[in-house]
Parts: C-alpha cells; sequence; structure tokens
C-alpha cells in the first residue's frame, strides 16, 4: 500500500515503513537509509531494507502526480500505473512487477522505466519486459488448436463439411484463423480477433516460417534435399525451401521436415510432388515462434504470455516495414 513517506520493495504490510523507529549502527549512522550489502538479512531470513533485494523505492503521490522526495520528477498523473497494467496482462504479481520497474527491466514505448509512478495508458502504450512486448489490451484472445485432418479451415462451410465453428463458439470473442490448412493436413494453426497480428503472420512479405513434418512416397536421398533447397520450378514459378531435413527413410516411406515461409496454396505438397515424393501425410508443427509441442490433435491452449509476447515484438518490428506484393492468403 502507498503512503507517504518510503516503500520497500519485499517489505511486510503490517507496518508502514515511516511509522517503523530507526535503528543506528556505529558511529550513529541511519540503518534505514545507509545501503546493506548484498545477500543481508534479518532474523527471519528476509531481507534487510537497504539491500539490492530489498531497496527503498521513492512513493508517489496520486492526489497531485507528484513524486515525493527522490522519486524521479515530470512522471504522468493521468492513467493506470504500470505495475497494475503488468499484473492484469498475467506477466507477472503486482509485486514481482515493482521489483522488474526498479530493476530497469521495463520500458514503454520503447523507453526504459525504472520509477514506480509511471502511468501508462493501455490504449496507446507499447510497453515491454525484457524487451519482449506485453499485449495489455484484455479484449485480444490467442488460442493455438492443432487441427485434425478432415476439417475444413473455414468458420462456416457451406457443404456441411467439419469446420471451425465448433472451436471459436467456445469463446466470446468472435475468433477467426491465421491462414488456413487444407482438409487433408492436421497440425497448427492459429485463431485470434487480432487482425494486425494475423495479418502480419500469414502475409508472405514479412517472411514469418512454417516447418512441417511430411510423411512421403519414396526413399528420399541427400540429393533429393538438396533439390528442395536449390529450388524447384511449379507452374506459378520456382521456389526454395528455407531448411530441409531428413528425418527417416525405410521401407520405401521417408519423414522430410520441410521450412518455408512461403504463402503459395497447397506448397509443400505441390514441391514434394515435383521432387517425385508424393505426400502421404502431412502436420504443421511450428508457425514463427508458436511450437506445437504435445498437444493432443483436435486440442486447443491459450498462448503463453511469452508466446504472444514473441508474437507481438513480430508484429511490432513489421510497422512500418516495406509491404511487400500482396500474394494473398493461401492454404498449405
Amino acid at each position: 500500500m502507498w503512503h507517504n513517506g518510503r516503500r520497500y520493495v519485499g517489505g511486510t504490510t503490517t507496518a508502514r515503513n515511516g511509522d517503523r523507529p530507526r535503528s543506528t549502527g556505529p558511529r550513529g549512522t541511519d540503518r534505514r537509509t545507509t545501503p546493506r550489502p548484498e545477500g543481508a538479512r534479518d532474523q527471519q531470513g528476509q531481507p534487510l531494507e537497504g539491500t539490492p533485494e530489498r531497496p527503498i523505492i521513492p512513493d508517489w503521490d496520486a492526489a497531485d502526480g507528484t513524486a515525493t522526495a527522490g522519486a524521479a520528477p515530470g512522471l504522468q498523473a493521468e492513467g493506470e500505473r504500470l505495475q497494475k497494467v503488468i499484473a492484469a496482462a498475467g506477466v507477472a504479481s503486482r509485486r514481482v512487477a515493482e521489483n522488474l520497474i526498479v530493476e530497469g527491466r521495463v520500458t514503454v514505448n520503447g523507453e526504459v522505466v525504472d520509477a514506480l509512478g509511471r502511468r501508462v495508458d493501455p490504449e496507446t502504450d507499447q510497453i515491454a519486459v525484457d524487451g519482449v512486448p506485453v499485449q495489455i489490451d484484455s479484449s485480444r484472445r490467442y488460442v493455438l488448436l492443432n487441427k485434425p485432418t478432415g476439417m475444413v479451415s473455414s468458420l462456416q462451410d457451406e457443404r456441411g463439411r467439419r469446420d471451425l465453428s465448433e472451436y471459436v463458439d467456445r469463446y466470446e470473442e468472435r475468433l477467426f484463423n491465421v491462414g488456413r490448412l487444407d482438409t487433408e493436413t492436421s497440425g497448427l494453426l492459429v485463431l485470434t480477433n487480432d487482425g494486425d497480428l494475423a495479418h502480419v503472420l500469414a502475409h508472405p512479405s514479412f517472411g514469418v516460417t512454417k516447418t512441417y513434418i511430411a510423411k512421403v512416397r519414396g526413399n528420399v536421398n541427400p540429393a533429393t534435399v538438396q533439390r528442395l533447397l536449390d529450388g524447384v520450378e511449379l507452374e506459378d514459378g520456382p521456389i526454395a525451401a528455407d531448411k530441409v531435413r531428413l528425418l527417416e527413410s525405410s521401407r520405401g516411406e521417408s519423414l522430410v521436415e520441410i521450412t518455408l515461409h512461403s504463402g503459395r496454396n497447397r506448397i509443400v505438397r505441390r514441391m514434394l510432388d515435383e521432387v517425385d515424393h508424393p505426400v502421404l501425410e502431412l502436420v504443421r508443427r511450428s508457425f514463427g515462434p508458436l511450437h506445437l509441442g504435445s498437444l493432443p490433435i483436435g486440442k486447443t491452449r491459450e498462448l503463453s504470455t511469452v508466446e504472444l509476447g514473441k508474437l507481438l515484438r513480430i508484429a511490432r518490428e513489421a510497422k512500418g516495414s516495406a509491404q511487400g506484393a500482396d500474394d494473398g492468403e493461401s492454404s498449405d
């Protein structure tokens, strides 16, 4: 709780710091303000006041928007407290968020903030912790789906086939899919209501990579791997994979891991057809910084704050960058 005087990160809440008696050390020094060495602790094992683990934090007077003695001047009085916004975003508790600020690990609009008096506007300010952007708009939702085969990547299929509505209807927000996977391809699909982020992830001009595991007919050899890396000629132009790795090859079948950023329609299947290894099964394992992990087929989960931060970093870096030619949305 804030009060007139000073506050100690990691201190107790049973008594106000300003009400505690000041003990003096040798030569009359004030133990309350004299810096203590790192690791110094009291009888209960808690860090002593004035140590790096429990620094003295200048208080903020919310009544008139000015900091008390020792606080940074010129801090705004409007908006929400930065530590409260960080905590609401699920990054850390309010107490931990305060420590992050004091340690200089938080930026607002690219500038380091190290005073607890900072207030922000959640609608306009961009916050990052340790360089990882924080989504402070609570109306945004981000869901990862392990799409099963036999499902079309649309919210409503006119032909009555199984579609994504059985997943998006579970949420109050109106979610849509980022890109598409063809009906017989399974794997990672993102559902969100963040249009700006969806555009960056789906548009090939931003170079967000996608990794697939393909089970193909025939025994793939190193020469075929190199051919995929060098590029093959398709009816709509040449295309080269960013990475290719042969995982297994035996008994007339092979497992191939292929990574690319192209947004062309059914591009993985067409590339492997071109090198005479038609796809038997195809699953998308990763999309940019997102990985399917152990998520079962047909299940969903919310993105973690770390995953979301990585996506937001991609979106923020893409702002102001040159837009490439519009190749349109595709299915893989």
